[in-house]
């Protein structure tokens, strides 16, 4: 590829997910001859397994005891993953970088007060009066601050606090697709000339009963022991296990990430998302459409990257999609090694595929029994995430 200015290029990761904390330990599973060890909790919330997170110090990113207390733990898994990624670029005590510097996050909704919910619920078997009784709990159970800490651009602002990133600020809601949209948004905007450097990314806690409840109530989530993702079967429930994750990256234009010197570790080719009826073969059309920019680069080094929910149908169809449009191109399920992490899946296959291009890496098969191996380093990655409702994206990266 002809490189140019405005090319985007990939030069911080801060990632966390049940494998570990930052670059590292992430490199070495993808660099590993033998799939690596999946890490799960399967008796705090059961029936239903989750990837826990790591073991963290959160005073290594988020220095004043003020600041931690303050966030719930997707907000600190944000701000933590954030801080990583400034590291990892070479960014994070550049006061004038990360003063001018762009940031788009993908967030949820915030965590709910777990106590007032169940007291509520018990309540409410007692008496009939329900409406009076939910107006009562909310305004003497609830404590005031709760409401401004469920904002979901907080977590941009608390990285604004944190690492002083204080360009323009925009925060994507949307499950999956919020995921899909910030990146596609940094993509477009570096490409333009409208920005030079870009902070991006998102974080998900699995490790609460509200989401998973949430994830149940359409019959989703896999039930009993951990099955690798291709394996999972309707008689071990709906096949999604999520996963707590946190994963920023930082975006630069070519030609502000080679005049201050910076390690790149892959530049991105494309990137692009779109939703819609799925019905009728509407979603391998448009999956096709969106990986049309793969068929430039040779299969046997590409690696491709599936955020596939484990949701036995979609997962079939994206399996059958990739096997027959991406023939011969070695396919990794990532969620069924680390969970799905709903906002932060697409920001996570992306971290995943810049760090196997920057370091040549031949990524081991996360479920060997229906992936191949890879016989020769990554070149080139396609990353995909199909919303567990609705919405779909695909990223191509080449590395340098």
């Amino acid at each position: 590829m002809t490189k140019s200015a405005n090319d985007v290029v990939i030069t911080g990761v801060g990632i966390v997910t049940s494998q570990g904390v930052g670059v590292e330990p992430h490199v070495t599973f993808l660099s590993a001859a033998e799939p690596p060890r999946v890490r799960i909790e399967a008796e705090r919330f059961a029936p239903y397994p989750v990837h826990p997170l790591p073991e963290i110090d959160w005073s290594q990113q988020i220095v004043k005891r003020g600041d931690q207390r303050q966030m719930e733990n997707w907000q600190r898994l944000g701000v933590f993953a954030a801080g990583l990624a400034l590291d990892d670029a070479g960014l994070k005590d550049n006061l004038d970088a990360c003063g001018s510097m762009d940031m788009i996050v993908a967030a949820g909704g915030g965590e709910r007060d777990i106590n007032v919910d169940s007291l509520i619920v018990d309540e409410g078997l007692k008496r009939n009066d329900r409406e009076q009784l939910l107006n009562e709990k909310l305004t003497t159970e609830l404590r005031p601050t709760l409401f401004l800490a469920q904002l979901s651009n907080l977590l941009a602002g608390n990285i604004s606090i944190v690492h002083k990133v204080t360009g323009s600020s925009r925060t994507f809601m949307g499950e999956e697709a919020a995921g899909i949209s910030a990146f596609e948004t940094a993509f477009a905007r570096i490409k333009a000339g409208q920005s030079t450097h870009t902070l991006v990314g998102g974080a998900f806690s699995a490790e609460r009963i509200d989401i998973i409840l949430l994830i149940e109530a359409i019959q989703g989530c896999a039930v009993g022991d951990w099955h690798p993702i291709w394996s999972r079967k309707p008689e071990d429930g709906g096949g999604l296990i999520l996963g707590s994750v946190g994963a920023f990256l930082v975006l630069e234009s070519r030609q502000y990430a080679e005049a201050r010197g910076a390690r790149i570790y892959a530049s991105i080719e494309a990137v692009s998302g779109d939703r819609g009826s799925r019905q009728d073969g509407r979603l391998e059309a448009r999956l096709a459409d969106l990986a049309a920019p793969a068929a430039a680069f040779d299969p046997q080094s590409t690696i491709v990257f599936s955020g596939t929910t484990g949701f036995h149908d979609l997962a079939r169809r994206e399996k059958a999609f990739l096997e027959t449009e991406l023939a011969g191109r070695p396919i990794r399920a990532y969620g069924g090694l680390v969970g799905h992490g709903i906002e932060a899946q697409f920001p996570v296959g992306l971290a995943l595929a810049a760090l196997s291009l920057g370091h040549a890496a031949k990524v081991p098969p996360f479920d060997p029994d229906a992936e191949t191996v890879m016989t020769v380093p990554a070149k080139t990655a396609v990353v995909t995430t199909i919303g567990h409702a609705r919405g779909e994206g695909v990223a191509v990266l080449s590395a340098e």
